[in-house]
């Protein structure tokens, strides 16, 4: 069983790491790729591209031009340390001991426009782009088509060094982030846990929330050792509870009356 995430843009490279332990990114050549031209853009078209100020330009201009290979922990940190958005907040893996950092790089995978996908030990230096960004290179109009079928077949060959008969993937990213897999392709039943909040008298999907309860069920997977996705319907955390009436087989429905 593999769970997919997104990335986030906030980012912590300060915060001190309790482990030495770090694995390579596999699409590390693509991603440098990427940079190469990434660092050909002045800080007013970075600005353009990405929809950002001035400021967050400038910083990224610096990133990239910063940014080289070969990756070690003196310039680089593991992913799942280095992004802080509202996904990371719930995940918590500074919590994480040996193994559960070890039960999360099997099945844990962040999905990323730059770095294709991370493991959770994956070494990564700083960076803001988007899997929505319009920007690509070898003459591709956009990541999703620079990445193509590449990142699923990744996946895939992960399935099938998996024991499990049942092939599962469950789905914690966004719609942006998933995007960038062909889920007809995908040798995986796809599972995609839905999280809403009462609010103004019903319930929805409110996205700071769901990010947030994402994360906090990745790491309900990572720490109970999860393998299977009968077990999801157990989740709870922050108040949730499983609602089997508007449930799927593929979307399991989780329901907060109020957040705790």
């Amino acid at each position: 069983m593999l769970i997919v995430v997104s990335p986030a843009k906030s980012l912590d490279f300060e915060t001190v790491v309790k482990t030495k332990k770090f694995s390579e990114p596999a699409f590390l050549s693509e991603a440098a790729e990427l940079v190469n031209g990434l660092k050909k853009l002045h800080p007013e078209e970075l600005q353009e591209l990405m929809g950002i100020s001035e400021a967050l330009a400038a910083e990224n201009f610096s990133r990239y031009s910063n940014w080289s290979i070969p990756f070690n922990l003196n310039n680089a940190r593991q992913a799942i340390f280095a992004f802080k958005g509202d996904v990371y907040l719930g995940l918590k893996a500074e919590t994480f001991g040996t193994a559960e950092l070890n039960f999360a790089q099997k099945h844990l995978r962040i999905l990323s426009g730059l770095y294709g996908v991370l493991r959770p030990l994956d070494l990564m230096q700083p960076y803001r782009l988007e899997m929505g960004s319009s920007f690509a290179t070898r003459g591709k109009k956009n990541l999703y088509e620079f990445w193509d079928c590449k990142l699923t077949e990744a996946l895939n060959q992960e399935f099938e060094r998996e024991k499990q008969p049942r092939k599962v993937l469950i789905n914690l990213a966004s719609n942006e982030y998933f995007g960038s897999l062909d889920s007809k392709a995908l040798n995986a039943v796809i599972i995609a846990p839905v999280f809403k909040d009462w609010v103004n008298g019903k319930y929805r999907v409110v996205s700071f929330f769901a990010k947030r309860a994402r994360g906090e069920m990745a790491a309900y997977i990572i720490k109970n050792r999860i393998n299977s996705p009968t077990k999801l319907k157990d989740f709870d955390i922050g108040g949730y509870k499983f609602n089997e009436e508007e449930s799927t087989n593929n979307g399991p429905v989780f329901k907060r009356k109020q957040k705790n």
